[in-house]
């Protein structure tokens, strides 16, 4: 006769004595906030990006109505993007374990007999598939995104997009039917016995109380060697996990962190020599081409700003100093009321050689066309010889190379 406990259907198989309602429901209630926190940040660094403003800030033109909430980002505080997508993506690699954990302390359900016993249980049946498959999906294109290694086939922005919004809502209909089961078990009043509980337990090697220790050390110890990149100042170097995490790379003024180099732009030394180079300002009074020098004699003023990148590494705060974005619209007609504006890179590969700022962007006093930062010139990698500097707007739209700007209707 065949002994059934050898196959994964049935619950003899699984014999580690860890698993069980308490332990699964305590994992399941730290990614139920967890998450939560993480979609809504996501969403946040969505909107931050302005995607209803210009096609060419919106990296997923089909969004339809999953972009309803989108909303004009602010330029106040400054550390705004700064703060949400280091959440985001910290929060994301700290809860790495307890998502193992979890999926682990759940595996036996997946095998279950019957697949489905009622409407009720397929529907947990469904969102558990998704859960499970959207959850892997999103973690390992966010984390391979962080690591500079993306290796999915399509775009990142799109992929991680789309699935989230799959994982979400197979994420909320678990939780609406299983928080009730998870807050009874965590409070001891549902008795062990589920179909977690192995009918022939191993021994232990480790109480389930030490096992959520363990998790929350792995945790622990990831947010520790991540967190940092946001943080900046003497913590960086403890995020070891972050690839812009290390010590400020070089010296000097512009020895601080940067995502893409003149040399991967494309940027040569004669496209921004000072005898080719020419800042095409346009508007509602016609075009206007400036050299450096031109630039140079009109009113400078300084911002105090940081850079903040979508992969979760910021900057401190750089002294940054340059023509206001507002006064270069001034000079196209558009004195007190300036409008969204299109600016346009030298760069020739790479992401975002266009990105558009909304008016309230330009219109704030800090918003510069940055011809210095602490004191010396941009150098190339930063963005020689002028750069867009905004506050609280995410790194890519901080256009360096400038070349043309566009102001109006977009």
């Amino acid at each position: 006769m065949r002994d059934h406990s050898r196959l994964p259907t049935s619950p003899g198989f699984w014999r580690s004595p860890l698993r069980g309602s308490w332990f699964t429901s305590v994992l399941g209630l730290v990614l139920l906030v967890g998450i939560t926190v993480m979609f809504v940040t996501g969403l946040v660094s969505y909107a931050a990006y302005n995607p209803d403003l210009s096609r060419v800030n919106d990296t997923t033109p089909d969004k339809g109505i999953l972009g309803f909430y989108l909303f004009a980002w602010p330029t106040g505080p400054v550390w705004l993007y700064r703060f949400t997508q280091g959440l985001h993506v910290t929060l994301g690699i700290t809860l790495i374990p307890v998502l193992l954990a979890k999926l682990w302390s759940v595996v036996p359900k997946l095998f279950a007999l019957p697949p489905v016993r009622s409407v009720t249980h397929g529907l947990e049946r469904i969102s558990l598939l998704l859960l499970v498959g959207g959850g892997l999906f999103e973690f390992t294109t966010g984390v391979l995104n962080v690591q500079l290694d993306y290796v999915f086939p399509g775009s990142f922005y799109p992929l991680h997009f789309y699935g989230a919004w799959v994982f979400f809502a197979a994420f909320v209909a678990h939780a609406v039917l299983k928080v009730p089961t998870a807050l009874r078990a965590v409070r001891h009043r549902l008795r062990e016995g589920s179909y977690l509980e192995s009918p022939r337990p191993a021994a232990p090697t480790v109480s389930r109380r030490g096992a959520l220790w363990l998790v929350g050390g792995g945790s622990l110890l990831l947010f520790a060697t991540t967190v940092g990149q946001t943080l900046g100042g003497p913590f960086r170097r403890t995020a070891l996990l972050a690839p812009h995490g290390t010590a400020d790379p070089g010296g000097g003024p512009n020895g601080f962190q940067i995502n893409k180099t003149a040399a991967y732009a494309g940027i040569t030394a004669a496209d921004v020599h000072e005898d080719n180079w020419r800042l095409v300002v346009t508007g509602r009074t016609g075009t206007v081409r400036l050299t450096r020098a031109q630039l140079l004699q009109l009113p400078l003023h300084s911002s105090s700003l940081p850079i903040a990148c979508v992969e979760g590494w910021s900057t401190a705060d750089q002294w940054w100093r340059g023509v206001r974005l507002r006064d270069l619209a001034a000079l196209v007609g558009y004195e007190g009321d300036p409008p969204d504006v299109l600016v346009e890179s030298l760069q020739r590969h790479g992401a975002f050689r266009r990105a558009a700022l909304r008016a309230n962007q330009v219109a704030d006093g800090r918003s510069l066309l940055a011809l210095y930062v602490n004191g010396e010139e941009l150098s190339p990698d930063h963005g020689h010889p002028a750069r867009i500097i905004v506050p609280a707007a995410p790194g890519v739209l901080n256009t360096k190379w400038v070349a043309r700007l566009t102001f109006g209707d977009l």
